[in-house]
């Protein structure tokens, strides 16, 4: 979104409100009395750009804190459930368990491949 300067200056409660309801737009002040075009563009598209790196930087953020966050659980379940199946089971008890035991692993190898 594209403010003017001015306007946030003449009118700053108003322009307050404004920034605080503007959701995920960009906000990109602009002195219209002193901008060409050719600035204004140059401008947005810079804010743009800012944008588009943060929203990756951020993307990027929460997977691997998801990552850390699920590793260690996931890690527990594997030796719980190896330690399980060095036991003498039922049968049933055991298939489940592998079960259990192979999505973990798979879940292990996406989080350490991804």
């Amino acid at each position: 979104m594209i403010i003017d300067q001015s306007l946030m200056e003449a009118e700053p409660d108003e322009s307050e409100t404004l920034l605080q309801h503007l959701g995920t737009a960009v906000p990109v002040h602009v002195n219209f009395a002193i901008s060409s075009v050719e600035r204004v563009s140059r401008e947005l598209r810079a804010a743009l750009s800012r944008r588009k790196r943060e929203v990756i930087v951020a993307r990027r953020t929460a997977e691997e804190a998801l990552r850390s966050e699920l590793k260690g659980p996931v890690t527990a379940m594997l030796l719980s459930c190896e330690m399980a199946l060095k036991e003498n089971l039922p049968a049933a008890a055991e298939s489940k368990i592998r079960v259990v035991y192979e999505l973990a692993r798979e879940v292990t190898s996406k989080l350490s491949g991804s």
